[in-house]
């Protein structure tokens, strides 16, 4: 699928314009992986567009960077300010963005600290990642061949771009099975997330989710509903989960910026049905507190 263009690409303290938005093709992170990243949503409400949690996002970003030895030339703030920069001269009400930082041209070797950083700041229209029939209905997914990246080999709590081959390989063997999308287990065989999603299974109504220990992302998405969940009255557990968890949980769903909160409707052929009543409640909740109908969270929402 190709992306909407727009007017401007944000690029190391500049708008660009989208077709000029280019790199050298010798860059160190084009090769070696060296990169860090975030995604993030704006969406619609009654006050104008708002960025769902984006200071949150962009300290997650800052601290990916310092894991691997990023200096950055930018403050939180200063990215906070550049993502709202580049909503409101692209015109946008409603985007995905995609702030970018990466080892940039000038060296060649396994040794990244000599390569110059780059950041970039792109966003555009995107509809929900899995799709909006997704939303409604819930996707069916795949336990993975392919196991979860090593917490001490590729650690899954930095969001860095070469972690995302481990998803690739997984999510390309899910979609030739027929999956829409893969669960990941750790090479212990503890269930871990999606390709780009934290896991959620509902039991007697109460939420389990897997631990940040067992080797996941600290989902940003994954917090927020862990909190809208206990404001609802609603038991969370973080508990390490395997898979027959997931073939007889009552009721299952996956959470990302991309991807929002997704019912799962199968998994490895176990039918677990439409989505339940308490992945409904929380999928609704969230949208109302990102759409700004819910000011109780008013401060997830950073105005445009």
């Amino acid at each position: 699928m190709s992306l909407p263009e727009v007017d401007y690409i944000w690029m190391d303290g500049e708008l660009v314009p989208w077709a000029e938005a280019k790199v050298h093709v010798l860059v160190h992170g084009l090769h070696y992986g060296s990169g860090v990243f975030e995604g993030i949503r704006c969406y619609r409400t009654d006050a104008g567009p708002a960025v769902f949690r984006l200071r949150d996002h962009m300290a997650r970003f800052e601290h990916s960077a310092r894991m691997l030895f990023m200096e950055l030339d930018y403050t939180v703030d200063e990215l906070v300010d550049a993502v709202k920069h580049t909503i409101r001269e692209n015109k946008l009400t409603i985007c995905y963005i995609r702030p970018i930082a990466f080892r940039g041209y000038g060296v060649m070797g396994l040794d990244p600290l000599p390569a110059p950083v780059n950041v970039s700041i792109a966003a555009w229209p995107w509809e929900t990642y899995l799709g909006r029939e997704a939303l409604e209905h819930g996707v069916d997914v795949g336990i993975s061949s392919w196991r979860q990246r090593g917490i001490n080999s590729l650690p899954p709590a930095i969001k860095a771009t070469g972690n995302y081959l481990n998803s690739s390989f997984a999510r390309i063997e899910a979609n030739r099975h027929g999956y829409a999308e893969a669960i990941l287990l750790n090479e212990e065989g503890i269930v871990t997330e999606g390709t780009g999603e934290n896991i959620f299974v509902v039991k007697d109504r109460t939420i389990f989710t897997p631990p940040i220990s067992d080797g996941i992302l600290e989902g940003i998405t994954r917090a927020s509903i862990v909190a809208i969940a206990g404001d609802l009255g609603y038991t969370v557990v973080e508990k390490s989960l395997v898979r027959t968890d997931l073939y007889g949980a009552d009721e299952m769903f996956m959470t990302g910026s991309a991807a929002e909160v997704v019912p799962v409707r199968s998994v490895d052929g176990h039918v677990l049905g439409d989505a339940g009543p308490v992945t409904r409640d929380l999928q609704q909740t969230f949208f109302r507190v990102a759409q700004g109908k819910e000011r109780a969270y008013d401060a997830w929402l950073d105005r445009v």
